[in-house]
């Protein structure tokens, strides 16, 4: 049959205020269609009518049934839970079945769900995965964004404004969906190999990674090794020193770059730490960058030699 003849499917989700639930949910049932030829279109309502004749229904309509492409958690009893005790929402449940079917890997599959499907789907379950450290203090994130396209009270009742944000986000989150797909490619690629380079390393106190590696990736790897005090890493064309984290989600480190380093650069730096081309160091003493590797082997060794 030819595409312009084709029905469009529909996919239908509540109406009213929009969470990340929802439009995640979405985003990915997008890129299904799309990776299918299909068009689609979202419907915003509560009327069991229209419901009933989806395609597609996400977080409204009180029925978990993935064959009929059917996934609401918020029926008596939910919609279960991860063996790790996170309760599935909306996006967790629609990731569940069409994740495969978009990544083809179940590592990937896996990653995307743990990142970011686990986080979305406890928030809007009530499960609090974080805590502030001052009092009213929260990350802005993806709930700050997505809260930025609510109807405030002066739009209130402006069904088409609400749609036409939810749409827009919808879209947002389909292409930030789609490079993070790519992005856990790259990244659990990493993850190995940091370890082959852990493995195979004589001394495992300063580790040399020749590539631009991101600190997430390093505490996945070597939070259990805890030998493990700097690493040696590309910058863009240059090459940095940094502490490795004490744990995930700290800015504490295992042992920090020398206090007398903070926020120099330049000749500053290079007279402080005699390496000629060392190029910078961070106020918060994790991370120091010089033009080569072997000025950054050098500051890695400084630092860790220091008092």
């Amino acid at each position: 049959m030819f595409k312009f003849l084709q029905r469009k499917k529909t996919i239908v989700v509540h109406n009213g205020s929009f969470h990340a639930d929802d439009i995640f949910a979405c985003a990915v049932l997008g890129l299904y269609l799309e990776k299918q030829g299909l068009g689609y279109k979202i419907i915003r309502t509560r009327d069991e009518v229209i419901i009933n004749k989806a395609d597609y229904v996400v977080d409204v309509g009180g029925i978990d049934n993935p064959e009929d492409n059917r996934f609401d958690h918020h029926q008596p009893g939910g919609a279960g839970k991860r063996d790790n005790g996170i309760p599935y929402a909306s996006f967790g449940l629609v990731w569940k079945k069409f994740g495969p079917l978009l990544v083809n890997d179940n590592d990937i599959f896996t990653d995307i769900d743990r990142r970011i499907a686990q986080p979305i789907d406890a928030i809007d379950n009530g499960i609090s995965i974080s805590e502030p450290t001052e009092s009213g203090l929260c990350d802005y994130g993806i709930y700050g964004i997505i809260g930025a396209y609510q109807n405030t009270w002066k739009e209130a009742g402006n069904t088409k404004c609400q749609l036409e944000k939810f749409i827009s986000l919808v879209h947002f989150f389909k292409n930030i969906l789609k490079r993070e797909i790519e992005r856990s490619g790259h990244r659990l690629e990493m993850l190995t190999m940091i370890q082959d380079i852990y493995d195979t390393a004589e001394d495992k106190t300063i580790l040399e990674i020749p590539y631009h590696v991101t600190v997430g990736s390093l505490i996945r790897v070597l939070d259990k090794h805890k030998e493990v005090m700097f690493i040696v890493c590309k910058s863009n064309t240059n090459w940095k020193a940094l502490a490795m984290r004490k744990e995930a989600c700290s800015f504490e480190n295992r042992k920090s770059l020398p206090t007398s380093w903070g926020g120099k650069r330049g000749k500053e730096l290079a007279q402080e730490t005699g390496v000629e081309d060392a190029l910078f160091c961070h106020n918060a003493l994790w991370m120091a960058v010089a033009a080569s590797k072997e000025g950054a082997h050098k500051l890695a060794k400084l630092a860790l030699d220091a008092e």
